[in-house]
């Protein structure tokens, strides 16, 4: 799988972000003609060379007549459904200007659906983001990981008047999120950039294991004198199947156990990758359940409202895994009783394990009225006979 790495060294801004998607690969004239399918109106995009404490990468400028027109989340959602864009590219897009809207509704006390963009309002930003999404898909990347943000500091001139940096919005939109400083007094990370981060990236920390086949620089409009004012994106394809993984856990001892099965499926929903339960013995030797749950950092918070939500605990703990991963990959086999789904694992080239498709051969054993261990062994002696 080919993953992304942005190393936000000077924070993170929507155009940054296309930019580095640009220098690491991304065609401006396939990125033109994606653009195109949203009847955005006229304007122009263009791609140059720049340099940053003598680091070269790509700045991107989007060139537009201002009309003063506020659009509100509700109105760029249509443009985008409504266009030719690919499915995955809506879907991207549209979940990242959701959360800008869910930060900016929060702050201004207002219905999502109500809130009015100013800047990001502006096609300049649509672009930004609606570029990102296209970018992910037409580069083949499949996860993304992050740096720690740094913020910045000082003022900064908005629509609304001078704000504080970072902007209420940023910092609403990075609750959950490891942010750093940084010498240079500026906004570093712009709503906008948060937005998309917070919307890509499965954790935020150390680059992930993987082997680099490409890097790009996002350069932006400002210098400083302190840091080069560049976003890195590195990208490469994950080596041992290794990832960062969050552990969200609780002890509960007075609960109704007909509640767990509802739980573990809302968990689940929430973006939970694995939950189970565990019984314990506390204090004054009371039997309790320890509840563990393994989630991306990017769904921690999603699952933590969960658990606070249905359960009867006052507190949860939360820690950082790696999870260590076989290679897998699903090949289809011919049985006497019909075709069913096989999971291969392998290390190195070697199969490690196979495991038929369970629900594969749940149905053709009620189908065919046979035992269901006879079709799964048959499926597995259909896998071996084809080596």
């Amino acid at each position: 799988m080919k993953i992304a790495y942005f190393d936000c060294c000077a924070g993170i801004s929507g155009d940054m972000v296309l930019g580095a998607l640009v220098d690491s690969g991304l065609d401006v004239s396939i990125l033109r003609r994606e653009l195109a399918k949203l009847h955005l109106g006229d304007y122009s995009i263009s791609a140059s060379k720049d340099e940053r404490h003598h680091i070269t990468g790509t700045n991107i400028k989007v060139r537009f007549k201002e009309s003063g027109h506020h659009r509100t989340f509700k109105e760029i959602k249509n443009i985008i459904n409504k266009s030719r864009l690919t499915t995955k590219v809506k879907v991207l897009s549209t979940s990242i200007f959701e959360n800008l809207a869910k930060a900016e509704a929060k702050v201004h006390g207002c219905r999502v659906d109500d809130v009015h963009f100013h800047e990001v309002g502006a096609i300049d930003s649509i672009v930004d983001i609606v570029g990102t999404a296209i970018g992910i898909e037409k580069l083949g990347i499949g996860q993304v990981y992050a740096s720690p943000l740094p913020l910045g500091s000082g003022w900064v001139k908005t629509s609304h008047g001078r704000m504080p940096v970072p902007a209420p919005a940023t910092l609403e939109l990075l609750k959950g999120v490891p942010v750093a400083s940084s010498p240079a007094t500026s906004e570093l990370t712009t709503p906008t950039g948060a937005a998309i981060i917070k919307t890509l990236s499965l954790s935020f920390g150390n680059m992930p294991h993987m082997e680099i086949e490409g890097t790009g620089y996002g350069i932006g409009d400002r210098s400083f004198k302190e840091i080069p004012n560049i976003l890195r994106l590195i990208i490469g394809k994950r080596t041992g199947n290794t990832e960062r993984l969050i552990i969200v856990e609780t002890n509960m001892d007075d609960m109704n156990p007909q509640i767990y099965e509802y739980l573990m499926s809302r968990l689940f929903k929430n973006g939970a990758l694995d939950v189970f339960l565990m019984p314990i013995q506390m204090k004054k030797g009371r039997p309790a359940i320890l509840l563990k749950v393994l989630c991306p950092e990017n769904k921690k918070g999603n699952i933590i409202d969960t658990i606070f939500e249905e359960t009867t605990t006052i507190g949860v703990r939360t820690y950082e895994v790696e999870r260590h991963c076989l290679e897998r990959r699903i090949e289809n086999v011919s049985t006497p009783y019909g075709k069913v789904r096989v999971k291969v694992a392998e290390r190195n080239g070697k199969v490690l394990n196979i495991q038929p498709e369970y629900e594969d051969c749940k149905e053709i054993a009620e189908k065919k009225k046979l035992p269901l261990k006879e079709v799964m062994d048959s499926a597995k002696k259909a896998f071996l006979s084809k080596k």
